[in-house]
């Protein structure tokens, strides 16, 4: 049976983003709001989690292409390589924001993604996930909950998702209705940006 924490994403209360995020520290996935879709997430440094994701999703975890949520570009450099100044001033100009950027990977990067040559970042403009990832001291590996049914592509109803997750996860975070469009993604790998899906973060910033 999973947790269901109600955290306001006006002031998060540290004693609940606490408990979180000692849940995720310990191995649990979490469900939580982003400035797009609920996400569901663990500990990156985590194999077991990451191996229950995988599960869950129904993927081989070598080739999941997931999302590192981070608090801010501070700890970029701990997984990316070395990033050129006009890309740095895109991701300074839309982070945080409903974006995810694709960025070469460096040779830090946990021992599960040692083999990827890209990483999805991801900054949201969300109280709740930037101060799990502070609370962490590192980030969380993320993807999003996709509903089954063709007309819902994404829950947006915190209790309704306890109700279908409640025997998968450890924890999900009621902070409020969530949005029923994903990140866009950009391709910041080679010389040019690429945009891969457009979603909620408009395109006119670039």
């Amino acid at each position: 049976m999973a947790e269901f924490i109600r955290i306001y994403e006006d002031n998060p209360a540290p004693k609940e983003i606490k408990r979180v995020a000692d849940i995720l520290r310990k191995g649990g996935l979490v469900i939580y709001p982003t400035d797009t879709v609920y996400g569901l997430g663990c500990d990156i440094t985590n194999s077991k989690a990451l191996e229950k994701i995988a599960r869950i999703k129904g993927v081989k975890l070598a080739k999941a292409n997931w999302s590192f949520i981070c608090a801010d570009l501070s700890n970029l450099s701990d997984y990316v390589r070395q990033i050129d100044t006009p890309t740095f001033k895109i991701l300074k100009r839309a982070l945080p924001g409903p974006y995810t950027f694709i960025l070469p990977g460096n040779n830090n990067l946990p021992k599960d993604f040692k083999k990827k040559k890209t990483v999805g970042i991801r900054v949201p403009d969300n109280n709740i996930s930037r101060a799990l990832v502070e609370a962490l001291g590192r980030p969380i590996v993320s993807t999003s909950i996709k509903d089954e049914d063709t007309l819902l592509e994404y829950t947006t109803d915190p209790e309704l998702i306890l109700e279908k997750w409640d025997n998968l996860v450890d924890v999900v975070i009621d902070g409020g209705y969530g949005d029923n469009q994903p990140s866009t993604v950009i391709d910041l790998s080679e010389a040019e940006p690429v945009v891969i899906r457009e979603g909620k973060g408009s395109l006119d910033i670039f």
